[in-house]
C-alpha cells in the first residue's frame, strides 16, 4: 500500500509540474505577481478572488453593499441642505431669530454626511474597472494597476466628487433590478423634490413677513432702524418703544390690503413661521406635496414677479416630475426590462417546479447559483437569437469579433488559417458552469469538446476505478476537455457510438466557455487533415491531458524498470564480493549448500533470484502501471486524398 502511494504522489507531482511549465502562469492569476517578477494589471473576476492586493472588484460584494450606503448618503445630504431653510424664525414679537440649537445639530449631520464622500474617493482609487477591450465577450477583464485605475479617475469623475457636484452617484448592479426598488426610488425623488419646494416656500414667506415689516417701519419712521427687526435688540429700550407705537400687528395682517402675501399668506394665517420645527416642516411637507401634486393650480398669487415665477417653477416641475412617476413606476412595476421580466418569471417557474418536485435543498442552491450567473454574465440577452436573425456575412463577422481571440487561446487552434478559425467560431456555443459543477464525469459519454475562457476546473481520474490509482491536473484559460471526441471525430470510419470520458471534471470557480459540439467537431476535425503538420499532432500531446497521464505512467515505468535493473546488479556484486571472502568454496557450492555460508550470503542470493523470475518486491505492483492504463488513441491528421 505504501508503495502504491509512493506511485500516486510521484505521478501527481509529474503531472502539476508539467502543469506549471505549460499553462506559464495562468493559473497564477491570482498572485501579485507573475512567475517572472512582473506585476500583473489584469485579472479575472474568478481569479482575483483570490489575489493578495487592495483593490476592489467593481461587482463584487463589497463595492455593492457601499454603493447603496453611499446612495443613501447621498439621499440624506439631499434631505438635510433644505433643511437650513427652517433656521430662521419670527417670534411673537415682531423679530426674526435663527434657531441655534437646529444650527448646530443640522451643521453636525452634514459634516458626518460629507465625510461619506471622502470614503467614496478612497474606494473609487481603490476600485478596479474593466477593460474596454474586453468587454466584446463575458464580463471582461479587471485592471488592477493602481496608476492605471488613479489615471483614470483623475482624469474623470474624481473633480466631481472632490467639489460633491454630483451628489447621486450611478447605481448599477442589484440595485435597480428589482421592481419595488425602482418604484419606491421614484416615489422618494418625488417626495424629496416635495420637501425642497415646502421649505423654499417656508423660507420665502419669512422673507416676505420681513418685507411687510421693513415697509410699515419705513412709513411710519423715515428713518427707521431695520435692527430692530432682529430679536437680538429685544431688549433696546429704543426697540420697546418702537414696538409699542408701532401698528405692525394690524397692518402686516392677511386680512389687511396693506400688503399682498399672495401665496405665502398661509403661512401667516396659521402662524407657521412661529411654529415648532416639527409642526412647521410638517405643514411646509405638505404644502408642497399638494401644490406639486396638482401642477400648482390651487395657488392664488400675487402681482410680484418673483412670486410669480416661483408659481411656474412649481407648476413645470409638479408636470414633469408626475409624469416620470407615474412613467417610473408603471415601467418598474412591470418590470424594468422585458428581459428581467421574462428572468423573474423563469426564476418563478423554476421555483414552483423545484418544489413540485420536491428537490432537496442543495440541487435547489445549485440552480438558483447557476441562474443567477447566467443573468450577472449575459444579463439575460440571447445572444444566439440576436445573431440568427442577422445575414450570415454579418454573423461571421460579428462572431468572428467575439471569439477569435479566445479562439487563438488555444494552443490547438492557434497554427489554424483564417478560413478554419472562422469555421470554428461560427459553431462555437457558450457555456456557462457554477463552482461545483461537474462538466464530465469518468466513464460517462463525451458529447462536446469545451474550450475554457475563463475560470478554473479540476480534472481527475482513476483509470477506470482502479485501486490505488488517482491523477489531477488543473485546467485554466486556454486548456481543454473533452479530447477523447477528437480521435472520435478524425477516424475515417464513421462511427454514431460517442467516445467515453477517461477524466471528471469539475468546475472550481465560474467558468465561462465556448463548446464544439459532436456533429460540429466533426466537421471542423474534417479539416485539420488537410493541414500534413505533424506539429499539430504534437501540440495535441503536449496539451492533452489524457496524453500526460499515459506519458507520467510511462516514465514511472522505465523508471523503476532501470531501478530494478541497477538493484539487481547491485546484489549480483554484493554476493560475488561476499563469497569471495569464503575459502574453498564455488558459486555452486555455495547454492548446493546454503546452510553452510552466512545468513547475509543467503538473504542476498533470495533477492537476486527473484528478479530473475520477473519479479521485484519493492518495485512488481508498478511495473504493472503501463500495463494497466492503455494508450490514447492518436488523432488521425494525415490527408485522406
Amino acid at each position: 500500500m505504501d508503495n502504491n502511494k509512493e506511485s500516486h504522489l510521484s505521478m501527481v507531482s509529474f503531472n502539476e509540474v508539467s502543469n506549471d511549465k505549460q499553462k506559464g502562469g495562468k493559473d497564477a492569476i491570482g498572485n501579485k505577481s507573475s512567475e517572472d517578477g512582473r506585476e500583473l494589471s489584469r485579472v479575472f473576476s474568478e481569479d482575483y478572488d483570490a489575489a493578495e492586493i487592495l483593490v476592489l472588484d467593481p461587482r463584487g460584494h463589497r463595492v455593492n453593499t457601499w454603493n447603496k450606503i453611499f446612495l443613501a448618503a447621498c439621499l440624506l445630504s439631499l434631505f438635510v441642505d433644505p433643511l437650513f431653510f427652517y433656521l430662521p424664525v419670527a417670534k411673537k414679537d415682531k423679530c426674526i431669530d435663527m434657531s441655534v440649537g437646529l444650527e448646530v445639530f443640522l451643521t453636525i449631520i452634514r459634516s458626518l454626511i460629507d465625510a461619506f464622500y471622502i470614503i467614496q474617493i478612497y474606494f473609487r482609487f481603490q476600485t478596479a474597472y474593466i477593460a474596454p477591450s474586453s468587454r466584446v465577450s463575458g464580463r471582461g477583464e479587471l485592471i488592477i494597476d493602481s496608476s492605471k485605475i488613479a489615471s483614470k479617475y483623475m482624469r474623470r469623475d474624481f473633480w466631481l466628487d472632490l467639489m460633491a457636484a454630483q451628489p447621486l452617484p450611478q447605481a448599477n448592479g442589484v440595485m435597480m433590478e428589482k421592481a419595488w426598488a425602482g418604484a419606491a426610488y421614484n416615489l422618494m425623488l418625488y417626495m424629496l423634490a416635495s420637501h425642497v419646494l415646502g421649505s423654499s416656500w417656508y423660507l420665502l414667506s419669512i422673507e416676505r413677513q420681513n418685507e411687510c415689516w421693513k415697509k410699515v417701519c419705513t412709513l411710519q419712521y423715515p428713518h427707521c432702524q431695520y435692527r430692530y427687526l432682529d430679536c437680538q435688540s429685544m431688549g433696546d429700550p429704543d426697540r420697546i418703544a418702537w414696538l409699542r407705537s408701532s401698528n405692525l400687528s394690524s397692518l402686516c395682517d392677511q386680512s389687511s390690503d396693506f400688503f399682498q402675501f399672495g401665496i405665502f399668506a398661509d403661512a401667516l394665517n396659521l402662524e407657521v413661521t412661529a411654529s415648532k420645527f416639527f409642526n412647521k416642516y410638517c405643514y411646509c411637507l405638505w404644502w408642497g406635496l399638494r401644490n406639486l401634486s396638482s401642477v400648482g393650480q390651487n395657488l392664488l398669487t400675487g402681482t410680484r414677479v418673483a412670486e410669480i415665477n416661483f408659481a411656474v417653477i412649481i407648476a413645470v416641475l409638479g408636470l414633469v416630475l408626475f409624469a416620470l412617476l407615474i412613467g417610473n413606476m408603471q415601467t418598474y412595476l412591470q418590470s424594468t426590462t422585458t428581459r428581467l421580466e421574462e428572468w423573474r418569471i423563469r426564476r418563478t417557474d423554476t421555483e414552483r417546479w423545484m418544489h413540485h418536485r420536491q428537490l432537496p435543498r442543495y440541487l435547489k442552491q445549485n440552480v438558483r447559483r447557476h441562474e443567477q450567473f447566467r443573468w450577472v454574465a449575459t444579463r439575460g440577452v440571447d445572444e444566439e437569437t440576436i445573431l440568427r436573425d442577422l445575414p450570415i456575412d454579418l454573423r461571421r463577422d460579428i462572431k468572428r469579433h467575439l471569439c477569435l481571440n479566445l479562439v487563438r487561446q488555444v494552443p490547438l487552434f492557434d497554427q489554424m488559417d483564417e478560413r478554419m478559425l472562422d469555421a470554428i467560431c461560427e459553431r462555437l456555443k457558450p457555456s456557462l458552469f457554477t463552482p461545483g459543477a461537474c462538466v464530465v464525469r469518468e466513464g460517462d459519454l463525451v458529447n462536446e469538446m469545451l474550450f475554457i475562457v475563463r475560470g478554473r476546473l479540476d480534472s481527475c481520474t482513476t483509470n477506470g476505478g482502479r485501486t490505488g490509482f488517482f491523477n489531477t491536473c488543473r485546467l485554466g484559460s486556454g486548456d481543454f476537455c473533452g479530447e477523447e471526441l477528437l480521435p472520435w471525430a478524425l477516424d475515417p470510419r464513421p462511427t454514431v457510438v460517442l467516445p467515453s470520458s477517461t477524466r471528471t471534471v469539475k468546475a472550481i470557480t465560474e467558468v465561462e466557455a465556448f463548446a464544439l459540439i459532436a456533429g460540429d467537431l466533426k466537421f471542423v476535425a474534417a479539416q485539420f487533415r488537410r493541414l500534413h503538420s505533424k506539429q499539430l499532432r504534437h501540440t495535441f500531446r503536449f496539451h492533452s491531458h489524457q496524453w500526460r497521464t499515459w506519458a507520467a505512467c510511462f516514465i514511472q515505468a522505465a523508471w523503476f524498470r532501470y531501478k530494478r535493473i541497477k538493484e539487481t546488479s547491485e546484489l549480483k556484486r554484493k554476493e560475488n564480493l561476499m563469497m569471495a571472502f569464503v575459502p574453498g568454496t564455488t558459486g555452486s557450492e555455495h547454492f548446493s549448500a546454503p546452510l553452510q555460508a552466512p545468513k547475509g550470503t543467503m538473504y542476498a542470493a533470495k533477492l537476486a533470484s527473484s528478479p530473475r523470475k520477473g519479479r521485484s518486491l519493492r518495485y512488481g505492483p508498478e511495473l504493472d502501471i503501463l500495463g494497466s492504463l492503455r494508450k490514447p488513441l492518436e488523432p488521425d491528421f494525415t490527408d485522406d486524398e
